[in-house]
């Protein structure tokens, strides 16, 4: 039984298992899966070991994106891809909402330069990002309507961390609360004057320019944790 199945099975047992530890020895500690399961059984097991090496390896990306995202306010001239805008939009959707089916969120994508910089004179960095989602809350739709400041910020931070995952930099700039500034927005892009639609906020999104990646900074602060009581 000696053979390719084997050898994978084998192997995936041993890094998850035993860890650094010579070949030998490893072979003696799995030998015992070997006399009793059959080539159906091995592949299953493999299958599993997969998986969990998978898991793990996921795990630590995941972890990766969360240190490593920054807030990038100046960005490489290359096009974002449309793959990605809409992977960072589902994202977005992704996020947990007040209630399942009654989420405020809708977005609208600007790649316009000539809006971009009438924004920009609002909000600066917007200027000159390849591409700016603003974030428009739709309070008819919410079902609760006075959290939904809580929903379209749980999207706008998924929406930053999958672009962190595509190679890609992202910037809150923030519309909501200030009424001038939402309406002045909201006026450029066209959004119906309606009490309902509300500007939340704007993700710019671009390549990082160079000096401008999205690296570790070291923000866990002790102090700032309590227990039970404050």
């Amino acid at each position: 039984m000696f053979n390719i199945l084997f050898i994978k099975v084998y192997i995936n047992y041993s890094l998850f298992f035993i860890g650094p530890i010579s070949s030998l020895q490893g072979f003696f500690h799995f030998n015992f899966l070997i006399n009793y399961l059959n080539n159906d059984e091995l592949i299953l097991i493999n299958n599993i070991l997969n998986f969990i090496n998978f898991s793990s390896d996921k795990m630590a990306d995941f972890e990766e994106i969360i240190n490593t995202r920054r807030s990038i306010r100046e960005y490489d001239s290359k096009e974002v891809e449309d793959e990605k805008i809409e992977k960072i939009l589902k994202a977005g959707m992704q996020a947990p909402g007040s209630r399942l089916g009654a989420e405020p969120w809708e977005f609208l994508i600007i790649k316009n330069k000539e809006t971009l910089a009438k924004i920009g004179e609002i909000k600066p960095r917007v200027t000159n990002a390849p591409v700016a989602i603003l974030l428009i809350a739709n309070i008819e739709r919410s079902f609760y309507k006075l959290v939904w400041q809580q929903d379209m910020s749980a999207a706008a931070e998924n929406m930053l961390l999958e672009a962190v995952n595509l190679g890609l930099g992202g910037l809150w700039n923030g519309v909501a609360p200030e009424e001038e500034r939402m309406n002045a927005i909201g006026e450029i892009v066209g959004l119906p004057k309606d009490d309902n639609l509300k500007p939340f906020c704007i993700i710019t999104l671009g390549y990082p320019a160079e000096g401008w990646e999205n690296k570790f900074m070291d923000k866990y602060d002790e102090s700032r944790i309590h227990y039970e009581t404050y």
